[in-house]
């Protein structure tokens, strides 16, 4: 989702959705998915929750080559009535979420060089395909991120996009889930990404805390390096009963008249998994 204001580019219809074009694609950005997917899949073996692996093998997503998205589109369908669509890059907040509410997932159809193999800024196809799908064949998760396009239309109006987009950042895209005694990845931010699939669960740097909708919508996040703190949902359940259980009208309100929390901030009353030591963070500023 975008956080400032963009211009539609031209071609890009009324709704901001492109052509994927899969026929153009060339035999090296097909190699670079196969490079990119076969890296992640081996790595997330028992780190990920295992809704993303199912998703991964109902969406046929374990085949060679960038997914064509008309095809992805009728696999997810038939499970959640979700579809893929391009877009030219970041979209403006309402248009994403519209897309949302109307089960419309959009995605970037470029895919990075080698040389950002670990790294670039703009999210492509393989974080955004790779990353963010599979979870949409979860009947919880998919009515999840349709909750909170529907809650973005009405943030919208009230002048709470900024608070309610680190709702999605600190779930959808880097967000961990207690599962018995073990802490999973299903944030879609940190499954695509080779280096923080290792550091948001074994790195002794960050903080690892248990949700809170208030206190999350509270704290600041990092856009250019590893989080110094992650959020620890109990289920997608809990994660969804919250969302649309809540009147989020007077919870904006409360949070208008409190202070921003730092990112490595820990509060008296959090839940805490991980005291970090922000070490990895201390590291970069002092370098």
């Amino acid at each position: 989702m975008a956080t400032e204001t963009i211009i539609r580019p031209e071609g890009a219809a009324q709704d901001w959705t492109i052509p994927q074009d899969w026929n153009t694609y060339t035999r090296d950005e097909h190699a670079m998915w196969d490079t990119l997917f076969e890296r992640q899949a081996q790595m997330l073996q028992g780190r990920v929750v295992q809704e993303f692996l199912d998703g991964l093998d109902v969406l046929r997503m374990t085949r060679p080559g960038i997914p064509d998205f008309a095809e992805l589109s009728e696999r997810l369908m038939e499970r959640t009535g979700w579809q893929v669509v391009a877009v030219p890059g970041l979209v403006p907040d309402r248009v994403f979420f519209e897309h949302l509410a109307n089960r419309r997932f959009v995605a970037g159809r470029f895919i990075r060089k080698p040389e950002q193999l670990d790294y670039l800024q703009e999210p492509d196809i393989f974080h955004d395909v790779f990353g963010h799908v599979p979870l949409l064949a979860n009947p919880v998760f998919a009515d999840y991120m349709q909750a909170y396009g529907e809650g973005g239309l009405r943030a919208d109006g009230m002048g709470a996009i900024d608070n309610l987009a680190r709702l999605y950042w600190y779930t959808v895209e880097f967000g961990l889930i207690r599962q018995g005694d073990a802490l999973k990845l299903y944030g879609a931010g940190i499954v695509s990404s080779y280096g923080e699939s290792v550091f948001a669960l074994d790195d002794p740097s960050p903080n690892r805390l248990g949700f809170d909708l208030k206190r999350l919508m509270r704290t600041r996040y990092r856009i250019d390096d590893y989080q110094q703190s992650y959020f620890v949902i109990d289920s997608f359940e809990d994660l969804l009963r919250q969302t649309v259980e809540t009147d989020f009208a007077p919870l904006y309100r409360e949070v208008a008249q409190e202070p921003d929390l730092d990112v490595a901030t820990i509060l008296p009353e959090d839940r805490i998994y991980t005291t970090g030591t922000q070490a990895y963070a201390a590291a970069k500023e002092s370098s």
